[in-house]
């Protein structure tokens, strides 16, 4: 087997789980029911499928052009810095808000007691 079509093949396989990876996170959006579980969605099977997209770009064009691609690199070190960090002050600010969670959510979050609860413990 030609090494050039292993290495389509494997660019191929990347671009098709990253774009596998994006309808899961979308569907997450769609599917789950209070604000602190959509947020579960994009964060994490989302920024995983824009990944392996960038991955696969990057493979592309190193294959292409023998050499690594600057830009893809940069924007993957920017996706997997930035989007735990908006996650986290998102999640922050929904609890600033008390914006409910649904009864199925096991745990609840002393942000959201109220403040007699916290008062007593």
């Amino acid at each position: 087997m030609d090494l050039r079509f292993a290495l389509e093949v494997a660019v191929s396989a990347l671009m098709i789980a990253g774009g596998i990876f994006a309808v899961i996170g979308a569907m997450g959006m769609v599917r789950f029911r209070d604000f602190y579980m959509r947020l579960h969605g994009p964060t994490k099977s989302t920024t995983l499928g824009v990944g392996c997209v960038l991955l696969a770009s990057m493979s592309f064009f190193w294959l292409k052009n023998g050499h690594p691609s600057l830009q893809d690199m940069l924007i993957t070190l920017f996706l997997f810095i930035t989007t735990p960090v908006s996650a986290h002050l998102l999640t922050m600010s929904g609890l600033h808000h008390k914006l409910p969670s649904a009864p199925e959510t096991k745990g609840q979050p002393y942000e959201l007691d109220d403040e007699d609860d916290i008062a007593r413990n």
